[in-house]
């Protein structure tokens, strides 16, 4: 006796229906996208008014002990978070879920407010694997062409120092970035120093004559008089601590008794001292 068999084959879904799938994991995805830049945008806020500052030493470790987010992953949320501060455009195309966060994440890598549209172009048209490529590519040129212009700051730093008609010294010169900032912290200090040593003298409770308060200008000059002093009266130089770079200064006694008083107050090429500033000099004091 014989029997038959037959194979039960599955019917596969409609078309349709898969193509409904479909649409609904690529709607959520663009809400969760969506949702992700909210999320990024509440991060920046609590980042910038130190919202994290209650025992922590960062938004990242805040991140860590409040959502659970690993030490990796809560920094990168930081750093986009941001970077999208400065660029709207990949901010407003996560918002709308046109790009995923890995896209925007790896975008914010090398974005900046000027290449921002380009960028925004390469997410839109290649896959997320495809713009991390580009990326990559793009940081190798970008570092090339961040040597590049170092090499141009070095090669154009320069400064003059000189003597005006007037007897005034000129200085005129042009830093690198880093060496700038450098002078402008140390300038910073000086005017402070300044400022607290002016409060702290007997006439600091009266009213000063607004003719007579010192300018911005006028201010960072006394503040670089008091820089190079500094750095004279701290050994710059430590094989003489000061002595080969002595300034000499040619006085009478009574000059230095009393600024009132005629005689020499002058430096060794000749240029006159006001008869006070050689009285700080003597005593140590320093300039103001």
């Amino acid at each position: 006796m014989g029997f038959e068999t037959s194979a039960v084959l599955a019917t596969p879904p409609p078309a349709a229906e898969l193509d409904r799938l479909g649409d609904e994991i690529a709607e959520l995805s663009a809400h969760l996208d969506a949702a992700t830049a909210r999320l990024l945008a509440l991060i920046r806020e609590f980042d910038a008014r130190g919202g994290w500052n209650t025992g922590f030493r960062s938004c990242a470790e805040w991140l860590g002990w409040r959502v659970g987010l690993d030490r990796g992953a809560a920094r990168e949320r930081v750093r986009v978070a941001r970077a999208l501060g400065t660029l709207p455009r990949l901010a407003e195309a996560l918002g709308r879920g046109e790009l995923s966060y890995s896209k925007v994440r790896a975008l914010t890598r090398v974005a900046t407010p000027e290449t921002e549209a380009r960028l925004l172009a390469v997410g839109r048209a290649g896959t997320a694997e495809h713009v991390e490529r580009i990326v990559q590519g793009w940081r190798q040129v970008d570092r090339r062409a961040e040597a590049r212009k170092a090499a141009r700051h070095h090669e154009g730093r320069g400064l003059q120092v000189y003597e005006d008609e007037d007897g005034m010294v000129v200085v005129r010169g042009r830093l690198t970035p880093e060496a700038g900032a450098l002078l402008r912290r140390a300038l910073e200090a000086g005017r402070e120093m300044l400022y607290q040593q002016a409060r702290r003298e007997p006439h600091a409770g009266t009213a000063e004559p607004e003719a007579a308060r010192p300018t911005v200008a006028q201010q960072q000059a006394d503040a670089l008089a008091l820089v190079a002093e500094s750095a004279l009266h701290h050994a710059l130089d430590p094989g003489a601590p000061g002595e080969r770079y002595q300034m000499v200064v040619h006085v009478d006694a009574a000059v230095l008794a009393d600024p009132d008083q005629p005689g020499q107050s002058a430096l060794a090429d000749g240029a006159h001292v006001p008869a006070g500033t050689s009285r700080r000099l003597a005593w140590g004091a320093p300039l103001k």
